[in-house]
């Protein structure tokens, strides 16, 4: 029997790399930041903020957005971005149980 590569890995571990993937880029963590550092909703030209592109901005918005992470709400012209906390904070628990289980190992390699 043949199997995609992604099928031999759990579910969980599936789920961790995917949002591993989407933070990976700095970019992606500095929106992130800025958001968070707002402790509101944001709206208007986020580019005035992080140095790149408008374009480039939005695909990293939307990458942040297919995540999970974010989510933007059209008001009129505007768009506000908001943090989806409930969905970090799943994130948070998940990536923290994964690497205090790589902690707490206790193997020991003797070369």
């Amino acid at each position: 029997m043949t199997y995609a590569k992604k099928e031999v890995f759990t579910t969980d571990l599936q789920e961790i790399a995917a949002f591993a993937k989407v933070l990976a880029h700095p970019a992606r963590l500095a929106i992130l930041d800025y958001i968070a550092g707002q402790n509101q909703c944001i709206s208007g030209d986020i580019t005035s903020e992080i140095p790149l592109s408008r374009t480039t901005v939005s695909q990293h918005l939307q990458e942040l957005k297919n995540a999970g992470l974010i989510h933007g709400t059209v008001s009129g012209t505007r768009v506000f971005y908001c943090l989806e906390t409930e969905k970090i904070q799943a994130l948070k628990t998940r990536m923290h149980d994964f690497m205090e289980k790589l902690a707490e190992s206790q193997t020991q390699c003797t070369i």
